[in-house]
């Protein structure tokens, strides 16, 4: 038999009074995956994250880590794992070092041995004997993964671990996660920030107002995103639109710039380009416009009119 999953999720549900804030979430992350958990602040991801490791208990469903329930078998159910939910807490009186030494001491697992191979790797060695009192929020967020890391984890869970870092901070963060994966351990990311998801994640789950509204590969995604709009350049576009608008099969026909758009089936571009060359019009440029992930994501997560009515 295969082993578990790293992570299965199945109906989870949180209410506060009349608000669900997980509705029936279902989740799976699979070994070696880099998931993105996606949305918007507010959408459930961090009540999902704490339902996942046992710090609040769900009011329907339940979860599993590596195939043990958070909820009835702590604290065999977090071996192999680890991670930070929001912002990473330690002793501001204590340097960076002795809060590892500490948290190394409490967990009894070896941990003190790669203490400075930590903070070497999370670019606070040159940081480490100053008081976590003095760090930024960005320093604490790198202080959090390497206590994450005390654990040698192979399931990692982070909650926005990019919060609070500069433009050179979130890439090299992303960088670290990337090279945590091919290092073998399976990386669960919760972020608002698609371009963080997209660059490093290989599966992704969007939840919206508690909800899963996708899950599936980046690529699934990406395909979704396609359209029935075609992007047009000729030797002659006022003359081409024309011909467009005078077309059965284009719809929607605009100029704008230096091109031509318009709605269409890909069967009937076919028809539409036989008919530009015979009205003696050459085609440069003939081609789908996609959606953008982000017009997707946004497509996704953010309220239509009729529903914020």
């Amino acid at each position: 038999m295969s082993s578990p999953n790293p992570v299965e999720a199945l109906g989870l549900v949180k209410r506060y009074g009349s608000l669900a804030a997980v509705d029936h979430v279902d989740l799976t992350v699979e070994r070696g995956d880099v998931y993105g958990f996606l949305g918007p602040n507010g959408a459930g991801k961090t009540t999902t994250l704490r339902m996942l490791l046992g710090l609040i208990r769900p009011d329907e469903g339940g979860a599993r880590l590596f195939g043990r329930d958070p909820q009835h078998e702590l604290p065999e159910a977090l071996d192999g794992v680890a991670g930070f939910v929001e912002t990473p807490y330690f002793y501001p009186y204590l340097s960076g070092r002795k809060n590892l030494e500490l948290l190394a001491a409490f967990d009894r697992n070896g941990g003190e041995a790669r203490i400075d191979e930590l903070l070497e790797l999370v670019d606070l060695a040159k940081r480490a004997d100053t008081r976590v009192g003095g760090y930024s929020q960005g320093m604490r967020q790198r202080l959090g993964v390497a206590a994450s890391l005390l654990r040698d984890p192979r399931l990692l869970l982070l909650d926005e671990p990019t919060n609070g870092l500069d433009p050179g901070g979130m890439r090299d963060m992303r960088h670290l996660v990337v090279r945590l994966s091919g290092e073998g351990i399976t990386v669960l990311l919760s972020s608002h920030l698609l371009a963080e998801v997209e660059e490093i994640c290989n599966r992704v789950a969007i939840i919206r107002t508690g909800r899963i509204v996708y899950e599936g590969t980046l690529a699934d995604l990406r395909a979704s995103a396609r359209s029935n709009r075609y992007r047009l350049r000729t030797t002659d576009d006022t003359q081409a639109r024309q011909v467009l608008l005078e077309h059965s099969e284009a719809h929607d026909v605009i100029l704008g710039g230096d091109e031509l758009t318009f709605d269409a089936s890909e069967s009937e571009v076919a028809a539409i380009s036989r008919d530009l060359v015979g009205h003696g019009l050459g085609i440069t440029a003939l081609v789908p416009e996609e959606l953008s992930l982000e017009s997707l994501f946004f497509e996704l997560t953010e309220d239509k009119p009729e529903e914020a009515a």
